[in-house]
C-alpha cells in the first residue's frame, strides 16, 4: 500500500508479498533480478533446473542440433518446393483423359502436401527443439485469475529472455539459421498462398479484360452462335429456335465459325466459367415483366440468362416449369425468369445476367452481344 506522502514511483512493500520495487529501480534490474522478483511475485517456486548438456560442444548435443535443424530444413525445402509447385504446377484446367490431365489433377494434392509438411516439420522442430535442448526444470506456480499488471508483464518477459539466453540458440548456428530459413520461407508461403491470386492484374487488356467479357463476346463482328454440349468437345451442334418445346430449358454455349477447326478452342468454350447460359422456352401463357433497357433482350418467348448465380458462383441449373422459377442449389436462392431472373428467395441481391439473343436467317440462334454486366457474384467495379 503506498502512503500519502509517497510518489508513484516509490517502492511498495505488500503485507503478504515480496517488496514491490519502484519504476526506477524496475528500469536498473537485470534480466535475472526481474526473473527473480517475477517468481516471487506469482508465487513460483523452481524445484529444479539443469541443462540438458552441461558441458557445451560435446558430440550428443552436436547430434540433438543436427537432429533439430534437420526439421527446419525441411521445413525450409518443402516451403521452397511448395512456392515452386504454386507458381509454375500446370494449374489451368484439363479434362480427365486429356494431354497434361494428371498434371493438373495433381496440382492442389502437390501444393497442400508441401504447404502441410513444412508446417508439420515447422511444428517437430519446435518439438524437438524444447525436448533435445532446453533446459530441463520443475516449477510449481499458483494460478491468479484477472489481468496481469506491469511488473507481471515485464517479469513474464524477462523469463522468456532467460529461457532464450539458457537454450543456447545464439550459439547454436545451425539450428539458429535452420529455424530462420524455415520461418521466412513457411511466412512466404503463407503470403504466395493467401495473395498468389492477386499477382496478376486482371485489367490489363483494358475493356477486353477477362472480368468484363465472356465467350459470348464477338470479336471483329463475328457471329456468336448458341451450341449444344453432346458430350463430344469437337463435335458442334447448333440450337434453332423451334428446338425447344414450351416449359423447356436447354444449357448452350458459345460457338464462332472460326473455332471450327481448332478443337482445344472448342474445349475450352465448355470448361469456360462465365460461359454456359440457360435457354428458357416460357409457355404461352405467361405473363412477362422485363427489365429496364433489356426489353429487346428476348426473342418470342426464349430467354438466356447466364447460369452462374449471382450470389456465390454456383451453376443455377434447376428450373421449375410450374412457377417459372430458376434454383440455385448452393444457398437455395430463386430466381423469377419471366421477370428478367430477379431474385424472389435465398440470399442473391441480383438478377442473373440477360444475353440478348435473335435469330438468323436459317433459324440458328445467336448473341447479338455479349452480356451487358458482368456475370456472376459481385466484385468492386458493379455498377449495379
Amino acid at each position: 500500500m503506498t502512503r500519502p506522502d509517497q510518489g508513484a514511483d516509490a517502492p511498495t512493500q505488500s503485507h503478504d508479498g515480496p517488496r514491490i520495487p519502484s519504476d526506477d529501480e524496475l528500469a536498473r534490474m537485470s534480466t535475472d533480478d526481474l526473473v527473480r522478483l517475477g517468481n516471487q511475485i506469482d508465487d513460483l517456486e523452481v524445484v529444479s533446473n539443469r541443462e540438458r548438456f552441461p558441458v557445451p560442444g560435446t558430440r550428443a548435443e552436436r547430434r540433438a542440433e543436427r537432429q533439430v535443424a534437420g526439421w527446419f530444413i525441411i521445413a525450409a525445402l518443402s516451403g521452397i518446393a511448395f512456392l515452386v509447385a504454386f507458381i509454375a504446377w500446370p494449374w489451368e484446367y484439363v479434362g480427365p483423359g486429356e494431354e497434361g490431365g494428371v498434371l493438373y489433377a495433381l496440382y492442389t494434392p502437390v501444393i497442400g502436401f508441401l504447404f502441410g509438411l513444412s508446417v508439420f516439420a515447422v511444428g517437430m522442430g519446435v518439438i524437438a527443439y524444447s525436448k533435445k535442448l532446453l533446459p530441463e526444470d520443475l516449477t510449481i506456480q499458483q494460478r491468479h485469475d484477472g489481468r496481469s499488471s506491469e511488473i507481471d508483464r515485464r517479469t513474464a518477459a524477462a523469463r522468456l529472455v532467460q529461457t532464450g539466453q539458457q537454450s543456447g540458440i545464439t550459439r547454436r548456428k545451425l539450428v539458429y539459421r535452420s529455424i530462420g530459413a524455415a520461418g521466412g520461407v513457411l511466412g512466404l508461403g503463407v503470403l504466395v498462398a493467401a495473395f498468389g491470386g492477386l499477382v496478376k492484374n486482371p485489367w490489363k487488356e483494358g475493356p477486353n479484360s477477362p472480368l468484363l467479357i465472356t465467350g459470348w463476346h464477338s470479336e471483329d463482328g463475328e457471329r456468336v452462335y448458341m451450341r449444344r454440349d453432346t458430350g463430344e468437345s469437337e463435335e458442334v451442334v447448333l440450337v434453332r429456335s423451334g428446338d425447344l418445346a414450351p416449359g423447356a430449358i436447354e444449357t448452350v454455349y458459345p460457338f464462332k465459325e472460326s473455332q471450327r477447326t481448332h478443337p482445344e478452342e472448342l474445349a475450352e468454350v465448355l470448361r469456360s466459367p462465365d460461359s454456359p447460359v440457360m435457354l428458357i422456352h416460357l409457355r404461352p401463357d405467361v405473363t412477362v415483366i422485363k427489365r429496364a433497357g433489356q426489353e429487346d433482350f428476348n426473342y418470342g418467348a426464349l430467354f438466356a440468362y447466364s447460369k452462374i448465380c449471382s450470389h456465390m458462383g454456383c451453376p443455377t441449373s434447376l428450373y421449375e416449369d410450374q412457377t417459372n422459377r430458376i434454383l440455385c442449389p448452393c444457398h437455395q436462392s430463386q430466381f423469377q425468369a419471366n421477370e428478367y431472373a430477379k431474385p424472389v428467395f435465398g440470399p442473391a441481391t441480383r438478377p442473373l445476367a440477360q444475353l440478348p439473343i435473335a435469330v438468323d436467317d436459317q433459324g440458328y440462334l445467336y448473341a447479338r452481344s455479349d452480356f451487358i454486366e458482368p456475370v456472376g457474384p459481385a466484385f468492386w467495379e458493379r455498377r449495379s
